[in-house]
């Protein structure tokens, strides 16, 4: 069996998707579809319930999958520990964060943190939340940032991993201002004249909390998709463009709605709260770290 086998397999788990997962994999579908299939004989079942889209787990697949993310963590963490015996990034904290925390949460959270415990060495990954989780597992980062629900299961088994909120956002609908100076896309529209919607992709955490509670709301919403991207930062300029309504988080738009450039499209009632947590494994990670995740659990205990 080969290592890439198992990262083939969670990358497909991810996605559900045999395409998309070549893709992130850079390789072709039919090399993908071939390791996955090479991976079902060494074990000797079948993984994947390929007779619908999107695929999912078949119950053995669903047995060897936290197996999987367990051989990676462990061989990826310990070749950390190896590298970090007697070398100089052994101090480097490092983090992997969804895009849109990237831009606009990290910058400041860590600049708080520098003032509180003097200026630390860290390293940021930023990408979508699927690969974020999949960095955690494999031990490829000693924390994980990301955006989280209510509703919204992060996948980490809660006898590896733990996690410490450590901000508040909000999910605000916005559009461009109409000729009036008023929001040109107001909810919840109607069947008439839906409103033209800038969606998240599948793979966004954001897009499904947007959706799951969409579809919880009391009044029902009429909208109609014109756009889809994972980047908040996106749907934001597609908004000031004019081309539609979207669910952005507060920290990103708030300077354009304290300007005009996006006017909020709706009440309170469509306002979506999300909370940021801070993620990492229970194995112990190197004393900088360490030292790390006791300030940040002291602070928010406190």
């Amino acid at each position: 069996m080969e290592v890439k086998w198992l990262e083939d397999f969670l990358c497909l788990v991810d996605t559900c998707n045999f395409s998309r997962s070549a893709d992130k994999r850079a390789t072709t579908q039919p090399a993908f579809s071939r390791r996955i299939k090479a991976l079902e004989e060494w074990i000797g079942a079948i993984m994947f319930d390929r007779s619908k889209q999107p695929i999912s787990l078949t119950p053995a697949g669903e047995k060897f999958r936290p197996i999987a993310e367990e051989i990676l963590r462990r061989l990826y963490q310990g070749r950390d520990d190896i590298r970090q015996t007697g070398n100089i990034t052994e101090n480097t904290i490092s983090f992997s964060a969804t895009h849109s925390l990237s831009l606009m949460f990290f910058p400041g959270w860590i600049r708080k943190m520098d003032e509180q415990l003097g200026v630390l060495q860290t390293r940021l990954d930023s990408n979508q939340i699927g690969n974020c989780v999949q960095a955690l597992l494999r031990g490829e980062c000693h924390f994980m940032l990301c955006p989280t629900h209510s509703h919204e299961d992060v996948q980490l088994p809660e006898e590896f991993f733990m996690s410490i909120k450590v901000g508040d956002d909000r999910l605000l609908p916005v559009s461009a201002p109409d000729e009036t100076g008023g929001p040109s896309q107001i909810l919840p529209g109607t069947a008439k004249n839906p409103l033209s919607y800038l969606a998240y992709t599948d793979s966004s955490a954001i897009g499904r909390a947007v959706e799951f509670t969409l579809s919880l709301h009391s009044e029902k919403v009429n909208l109609n998709c014109v756009f889809e991207s994972h980047l908040a930062a996106v749907l934001k300029t597609m908004c000031r463009e004019g081309r539609g309504l979207a669910w952005i988080p507060e920290t990103i738009v708030q300077d354009d709605l304290e300007t005009g450039l996006l006017k909020l499209s709706g009440d309170e009632t469509w306002i979506i709260p999300h909370g940021v947590h801070l993620f990492r494994s229970r194995d112990p990670l190197p004393q900088a770290s360490e030292n790390f995740w006791k300030h940040i659990a002291y602070a928010e205990s406190a």
